[in-house]
């Protein structure tokens, strides 16, 4: 693919927002085992280059608390000046010693949003999302928080992540909500009653670790069903398992996450490749 092609696009939920079907999920390159900037840079300017318009990110993408917001920074240096990506951040998560906490307070998520602009240098976020509910703190006050970050001209669209069903639609009550950002893969199917409920309101499902997760990505070749069905297309099982998901709903926008330029290139063309109505059967019923 040359720099001049591009992906087909999907809305980006009830918005006007227009996004690159396959986006990319930039954590790789900010926790334990990152690339040297440099290289983390190249990266993003090759999802760039092979048509990526989305960048999923958020302040806790960081080795621990000295670190917040690294992701966010590398993503403003890589992308400063260009007006024709969309940056999606994430707030209410923590990263004392290096661990993963939630903090859902409403005074913590403005603070977080306000260090998301500086580090972002944008004067608007055009996706906040809640990272995750946090059980000692109402959801409703957390969301409630995001509702006023909108109306304070911070935050254009709202999202929230590791959500049920219950709680996006008590996040409705509240605000509009425009996207949901759940764990879903070939053998994890455990959001599928969210992304029916997206489905049934507009609302764009984001999944994260499309692949199985960093670690596993390398595995999807080993079940046959997968191997078969890329070896017939000539692509990688990686493409296939995105490509799959992309099959599921027209509201699907999948992030892969990616550490080098290779890996973005091969997930971005997922977007390009059509399955059978046979082979997404076949691979639907590995779940």
């Amino acid at each position: 693919m040359n720099a001049k092609q591009q992906l087909p696009v999907r809305k980006l939920g009830p918005t006007s927002l227009q996004v690159s079907a396959i986006g990319m999920g930039c954590m790789p390159l900010s926790i334990q085992g990152r690339p040297p900037e440099d290289d983390a840079i190249r990266t993003i300017h090759a999802a760039i280059e092979h048509g990526v318009t989305f960048f999923d990110t958020a302040d806790a993408y960081c080795l621990d608390e000295h670190d917040v917001g690294h992701n966010e920074r590398l993503l403003a240096k890589a992308l400063a000046g260009r007006q024709d990506v969309t940056i999606a951040t994430k707030g209410g998560t923590t990263r004392p010693g290096g661990e993963w906490k939630r903090n859902g307070r409403p005074s913590h998520l403005k603070a977080a949003c306000e260090a998301s602009l500086k580090a972002l240098n944008r004067d608007v976020i055009e996706l906040y999302q809640l990272h995750a509910p946090d059980p000692d703190v109402p959801f409703e006050e957390s969301v409630g928080a995001l509702a006023e970050l909108q109306r304070e001209g911070k935050i254009v669209h709202v999202g929230l992540s590791n959500v049920s069903v219950a709680q996006l639609d008590l996040a409705r009550t509240i605000c509009s909500i425009v996207s949901v950002q759940n764990r879903m893969n070939l053998f994890d199917r455990s959001s599928a009653d969210v992304l029916k409920r997206c489905d049934e309101l507009g609302i764009a499902f984001l999944p994260y670790s499309p692949l199985n997760g960093m670690s596993k990505a390398r595995e999807l070749g080993r079940r046959d069903e997968v191997a078969d069905i890329a070896s017939r297309h000539g692509v990688s099982p990686q493409r296939v398992a995105l490509a799959w998901l992309l099959s599921l709903s027209p509201n699907m926008l999948p992030i892969p996450g990616a550490s080098k330029s290779e890996s973005i290139a091969d997930s971005s063309a997922a977007a390009l490749l059509r399955l059978s109505e046979d082979e997404i059967d076949t691979l639907s019923a590995l779940g």
